[in-house]
């Protein structure tokens, strides 16, 4: 039987941070497409909380059901995570995943990760398009992650959790350690400006460069195939306090 518990999950803990809810909390940069896209912390609240209602209400997941993520650097990646653990679930990453933990109940992937999944119940591609339009000529069975979850409520209400591992082998209190560890190790305080060059496949690494700023009350630019010869003039149009290469 599974254990629940009262206490806040990662993604309560990210919004429970936030200062200004008009403000960027998170700026993603694709150095190869040229995309740059900016949330507001209302905006990447409304994506998390649609993503957690699609899962609960659409999929029926429950506190401690897995969902494996294998997604690259992007802000849809950021709200779908944001969203599986205000939902209460365990997510999982692909060498995790691929280390024989048996049939996976859901996994959200890109179109061009399909094949990989074809035994999964509940099959998802996110669009990674910038304006998170939808996916067109996706194979039966197979669900457009940005067309169905815009159906869903932009607010979520969070619910009693289960105690154990949220991301990987980590519990909650694991990434949180971790995080507020990071942060002030790379002396990331609240208000900060980060801006990151630095991947995020890893439990490790999303510990350390997504949520690290995000617990901390700071807000993240991110930048996906990072051109170095710019990143100090990106950081300095940015206005970042912290940069992390």
């Amino acid at each position: 039987m599974r254990e629940l518990m009262a206490g806040p999950t990662v993604t309560a803990v990210v919004f429970d941070a936030v200062a200004d809810w008009s403000q960027p909390l998170l700026t993603f940069y694709d150095d190869v497409s040229g995309e740059r896209t900016e949330l507001s912390a209302a905006t990447l609240g409304n994506w998390a909380a649609k993503s957690a209602n699609f899962f609960v209400d659409e999929l029926g997941l429950r506190p401690g059901d897995e969902v494996l993520i294998d997604l690259p650097e992007h802000w849809q990646t950021a709200a779908i995570m944001l969203g599986a653990w205000w939902a209460g679930t365990h997510v999982l990453l692909p060498s995790r995943a691929d280390s024989g933990q048996g049939m996976l109940g859901a996994a959200v992937t890109s179109a061009a990760e399909i094949d990989k999944y074809d035994d999964v119940d509940e099959l998802l591609v996110a669009s990674l398009d910038p304006f998170a339009m939808g996916v067109r000529d996706l194979p039966l069975g197979v669900t457009d992650f940005a067309t169905a979850v815009r159906v869903h409520g932009d607010q979520y209400t969070s619910r009693p959790v289960v105690s154990g591992p949220v991301l990987d082998e980590l519990t909650t209190e694991d990434v949180l350690t971790a995080a507020r560890s990071a942060a002030s190790s790379d002396g990331i305080g609240p208000g900060a400006r980060v801006l990151t060059a630095r991947p995020w496949r890893t439990a490790d690494q999303i510990t350390a460069t997504v949520l690290a700023p995000l617990v901390s009350g700071a807000s993240l630019v991110t930048v996906a195939h990072p051109d170095p010869d710019r990143l100090e003039a990106r950081a300095q149009t940015e206005r970042a306090d912290v940069v992390l290469r």
